[in-house]
């Protein structure tokens, strides 16, 4: 990227960032990323049968605010890994990633409970982010407005489990964006749901962005990273491959891949 950084405020850093996660081998496992993660373990002497996965390798970059940036990559490229590091729910095995604020991974697996109504995830997602029930009681209409869960009956007075996968993931999508985020991490969140949410969305993050925060987005729709990023990392194999304005990064990736 051009230099073009003096009097700007960094508000994530990642330096040299290297990231490992182990995983039992020959277990009846189905070795997905998030199983796999979901095994890590002390870095104490890796025992017998346990197999080390280097998901992230050696990656550096400074993320300012005001920035909406877009991760880009093929599937186990390392993108969702990295998210999870700068939010701080994995360890690096080397290098540091430095924030400014509290940053907040939005995915589309995010911990709702399904057993819950919407209403209540509402409350619960609002708490979970620091927000008070007076905030949240305050922006509760917006929210239920902004997911559009409601448009075609009262969906948000049943259990989540009811909801099919798009609109919880609005819902989860309209909860993270009813607070200003210092950093904020959204992970495929904008692939779910029709056109008109997907604008909605993209409307919201520039909101975000004015506000004076920073935005990460993982997705696997170029049209949705071209319209919301202006920045972008193409992650392969772990590596960090292009960092540089969105048109050029996705236009390389794509004569790469033949994506779209």
């Amino acid at each position: 990227m051009a230099d073009n950084t003096e009097g700007r405020v960094p508000t994530v850093i990642a330096d040299d960032v290297h990231i490992v996660y182990r995983v039992n081998a020959g277990g009846g496992g189905k070795g997905s990323a998030t199983a796999a993660l979901s095994k890590i373990i002390r870095r104490k002497g890796d025992a017998p049968g346990v197999r080390r996965v280097h998901a992230v390798r050696g990656v550096s970059f400074t993320a300012y605010r005001g920035e909406a940036i877009g991760l880009i990559g093929s599937n186990g490229s390392g993108k969702s890994t990295l998210l999870r590091a700068i939010a701080g729910l994995l360890p690096c095995e080397s290098g540091k990633v430095y924030t400014d604020g509290q940053p907040s991974l939005l995915g589309v697996n995010a911990a709702l409970m399904n057993d819950l109504t919407g209403e209540r995830n509402v409350m619960l997602g609002g708490l979970a982010m620091g927000m008070s029930r007076e905030q949240i009681r305050e922006r509760y209409q917006d929210i239920v407005d902004f997911s559009g869960i409601n448009e075609k009956g009262d969906f948000i007075s049943l259990p989540m489990r009811t909801y099919s996968s798009g609109m919880a993931a609005r819902l989860r999508f309209s909860i993270a964006a009813a607070k200003d985020h210092d950093v904020l991490m959204i992970d495929e969140a904008l692939a779910t749901g029709d056109r008109k949410f997907q604008i909605r969305s993209e409307e919201r993050i520039r909101e975000l962005r004015k506000k004076a925060g920073t935005v990460f987005l993982v997705s696997h729709s170029n049209s949705s990273i071209r319209d919301t990023c202006d920045r972008v990392l193409w992650l392969e194999k772990g590596e960090l491959l292009m960092d540089g304005p969105t048109e050029e990064v996705v236009s390389a990736y794509e004569k790469e891949t033949g994506g779209h």
